[in-house]
């Protein structure tokens, strides 16, 4: 379900607070564990960037999660801030 009021937490601020911060692992050092550019996870962690199926992967791995945990994250972030404004109509003939 996505929340209405609030937009949920973004996949990199909980890769940085639940993952990042309690091991004390460094964003250069996971980076080098997961074999990409550290700009990829810098701007996971910054919320500049998304997290895809093939870092979603990379993520679940290192961490013992699933790439659904990453990608359900990243999914619930995006479909609240892309909400229409406004309700939309259904089309068809009513029952």
């Amino acid at each position: 379900m996505i929340p209405e009021r609030r937009i949920p937490t973004h996949p990199g601020e909980i890769l940085r607070e639940d993952f990042l911060e309690p091991l004390a692992l460094t964003q250069v050092e996971l980076a080098a564990h997961l074999g990409i550019p550290l700009q990829r996870i810098n701007e996971i962690v910054r919320k500049r960037r998304g997290v895809t199926p093939a870092t979603a992967w990379l993520l679940a791995g290192a961490f013992s999660t699933t790439p659904e945990f990453w990608l359900n994250l990243q999914m619930l972030h995006d479909l609240s801030r892309t909400r229409p404004p406004h309700a939309v109509r259904r089309i068809g003939r009513s029952a």
